[in-house]
């Protein structure tokens, strides 16, 4: 069997997607409704399907988020000194 052009959005089961991300399978429909992953029902019976390149931009997304709150979570505990360095702001 040919693999498929690399142009064709390449579909996962909600399932999958919730064992990769280990959340519910809830969850995994939420984020579509939220349109925080791409995804759309397909066949007949028409079930859920997530495109997988909308899961790869949701784990940088969240990456990201966390590469943020890290570097918030550095800045609240640093001290002024370390912020601003030892010399005196006025020339005192």
């Amino acid at each position: 069997m040919a693999d498929p052009p690399a142009s064709a959005p390449r579909f996962l089961a909600p399932a999958q997607v919730a064992e990769l991300l280990s959340i519910g399978v809830d969850e995994v429909i939420t984020l579509v409704h939220e349109g925080r992953l791409r995804g759309s029902q397909l066949g007949t019976p028409p079930r859920w399907r997530v495109e997988e390149s909308s899961l790869q931009d949701y784990l940088a997304e969240q990456s990201e988020i966390s590469r943020r709150m890290a570097l918030w979570r550095q800045s609240q505990t640093a001290s002024f000194p370390e912020v601003w360095g030892t010399s005196s702001a006025h020339g005192i």
